[in-house]
Order: structure tokens, then sequence, then C-alpha cells
């Protein structure tokens, strides 16, 4: 009796074929139905969400400037999308606010919007006139360390802890001091952050035009009734320098009306006594 291996054989071939045939099948079923997937999410993901309302709106801003006021200046609202929202436009939308000083605007793919605000701070404040209702009255109007005017006060009700700034013809919000001055203001602000006792001893700084060109400024202090005369490059050195000479003058009966520091030195003339 003999065997038919040879049958045996073709009849376990062809069902190896037929299970890699499905095998097969179905993996390209498999592949078509992923490719369908992700062309779906790709449709979405770049075709459809950037054009929908944005999903999360953050706006980091601060006291006196609501979100909703923001939201507002910057011409965003229900229907602002990652693709309609311009963040140029919106920068330059926010920063025409006196109060804001910088503007920072991230837009997140596909759907998220932040605001970053950063408010002016006072570097200094100055006396000014403003129309009241009977009568002209004064107020207090506070200058930035880019020399912008940006905010006023009553100067009943103010506690002034900053110098004031004299010489300025009466200064109104929206004006903004001559550039050869921004160096004063900028010096005022880091000056307060590094050595605010310093600026605590000075009640006001008072702005004079120089005879040819430029400015020049003359210090009160506050525990003195001597003038200091400095150029227009105020600095710690001479804070401490100024304060260092007072000291000295304090206990002495005479005393010099000024001291002229324009040159680097403390200079100054003690008028004599009539007999």
């Amino acid at each position: 009796m003999t065997t038919d291996y040879t049958h045996g054989y073709a009849a376990s071939g062809q069902t190896k074929e037929a299970s890699q045939g499905k095998i097969s099948k179905g993996l390209k079923k498999l592949l078509i139905i992923s490719a369908i997937i992700i062309a779906a999410e790709l449709i979405w993901l770049f075709g459809i969400s950037p054009f929908i309302p944005f999903s999360t709106i953050d706006v980091h801003t601060f006291a006196g400037l609501e979100k909703t006021d923001v939201l507002g200046l910057a011409g965003i609202d229900d229907t602002s999308s990652f693709v309609s929202t311009n963040v140029i436009d919106i920068k330059e939308k926010l920063s025409s606010h006196i109060l804001v000083e910088s503007v920072m605007v991230i837009k997140r793919f596909p759907d998220k919007l932040t605001i970053y605000l950063t408010a002016r701070q006072p570097a200094a404040v100055a006396l000014t006139t403003i129309n009241g209702l009977d009568q002209p009255k004064q107020a207090l109007v506070y200058v930035d360390r880019q020399g912008v005017f940006f905010k006023a006060e009553d100067n009943s009700s103010a506690e002034i802890k900053m110098p004031v700034i004299s010489g300025i013809e009466n200064p109104q919000i929206h004006m903004r001091l001559p550039d050869a001055l921004v160096p004063l203001t900028e010096s005022l602000s880091s000056i307060a952050v590094s050595s605010p006792e310093l600026l605590a001893a000075i009640s006001e700084v008072r702005i004079e035009r120089k005879a040819w060109e430029g400015f020049e400024l003359v210090l009160y202090p506050v525990h003195s009734s001597i003038k200091v005369r400095v150029e227009n490059n105020l600095t710690e050195d001479t804070l401490r320098f100024m304060l260092l000479m007072l000291n000295v003058f304090d206990s002495s009966s005479q005393k010099p009306e000024e001291i002229d520091f324009r040159s680097g030195m403390g200079s100054y003339r003690i008028r004599e006594l009539s007999s």
C-alpha cells in the first residue's frame, strides 16, 4: 500500500496561501482604515480647527484694565480664531492704551490665545493744571521710565512717594518728555529699584534749560535747604556724594545756597556774612 504524501503537501500549501492571503487582505484593510483616520485628523487639524473660535483665551492684565476691556480693545470676540487673528494688529491696538507699557501676544496652534500686558510704572510725578467744573485746579500727573505722562490724580488726596519733577510747562496725559530728558526718568526708575533710600532723600527735581543747548537739574533734598545742581545724568554715585556733602554742612553755621556737581566734583561758595 502506497501513501500519497504529495497530495498532503499540496493541501497544506494551499491552506498556508489562503491564510497568508487573508492576513494580507486584513493588513490592507487596516492600512486603508488607518490612512482614512489620519487623513481625517489632518483635515480637522489643519483644515477645520484653525477656523473655529478659540477654545482658550488667557489674558494676563493689571488693575485698571479688565479682561473684557482688553478683548474689546484688541477686537477679539466669540468668532475670533487662529486664522482670523493677526498678532501684530492686536499688539498695535493694545499698545495704544496709555496705561500699557508693553504687550506680548502668543497664538498656540490650533485654538489657543494668550495675551500678556505690562503696566506703566511711575518714575516721578509732576504738577499740572486741569480744568474743573468751577475753576482750574492743580493735579498730579505720573510719568514713567519712557518719559510718558500716563495718569492723573487729585493733588489733595495723593500721597507722593517719589520725586516731583518741575520745570515742565503744564504736562498732560499722553505727552512725552523730550528725548534728551528720557535718561532722567530711566535713571529715576532704576534708582528706585536698586537704592530707593537715595530717592527718598530728594523731594523735587527741577529741570532747567541751558543757555545754549541741553538741560541741567536742580535737586531739592528733603532734609536740607541746600540745593544741588547736576548735569542731566543723575546717578547713584552723584546722590551718595550729595548726601555726604550735605551731612558735612549739617553742623556748620555757614552753609552754601547751592552745591554744583556739574564738573564731577562738588563745588560751592559760602556767602560772607555782612558785619
